[in-house]
């Protein structure tokens, strides 16, 4: 039986050699990583998924950023992803699954984005790129990847970073 569990409920290290299987050791030079810097997943959308052994099947990770407008304003966004499946049991719904958990814990006053295939994202999930048309990143994004969902979705142009909460 495959079981969904907090990511904080799994080895840390597990997570990243996961990660490492799925996307390459190389993955830190994409430009996700850079929106991910300095800050921690936010652990209420971030979720492991586990066999009856205990051995990690995938994850799902989430990040706090923001879209600093270019008209001054600044709006919070999430950072979905990545969401990684162990190469041997992909294609089997997992990540999907996943994807289906970190939504229904969303909070919908926050609009969500992601880098990834517009039309699985937008087929599952309603994500597309009808907001982000404006937004710029801290390095190289394919136009068409770069989705967002929900209705407080900033349009304009802006800049997506790292949303930093500094503890006083």
């Amino acid at each position: 039986m495959i079981q969904t569990v907090p990511i904080a409920a799994v080895d840390e290290a597990a997570v990243e050699r996961l990660l490492d299987r799925a996307f390459g050791p190389d993955r830190h030079a994409r430009t996700a990583y850079r929106l991910r810097a300095g800050t921690r997943a936010i652990a209420a959308l971030s979720f492991a998924m586990i066999d009856d052994h205990g051995a990690l099947l995938g994850s799902i990770q989430c990040w706090p950023v923001r879209w600093d407008g270019d008209d001054g304003t600044t709006r919070p966004l999430v950072l979905v992803g990545p969401v990684a499946i162990v190469p041997e049991r992909q294609q089997e719904g997992l990540g999907r699954r996943l994807m289906e958990t970190a939504l229904a814990a969303a909070d919908d006053a926050v609009p969500l984005m992601l880098i990834g295939d517009p039309e699985y994202y937008g087929r599952f999930f309603g994500f597309d790129a009808q907001a982000t048309g404006g937004w710029r990143l801290p390095g190289p994004v394919e136009r068409h990847r770069l989705l967002a969902r929900g209705s407080g979705a900033p349009t304009g142009a802006g800049v997506i970073a790292p949303r930093v909460v500094v503890a006083a």
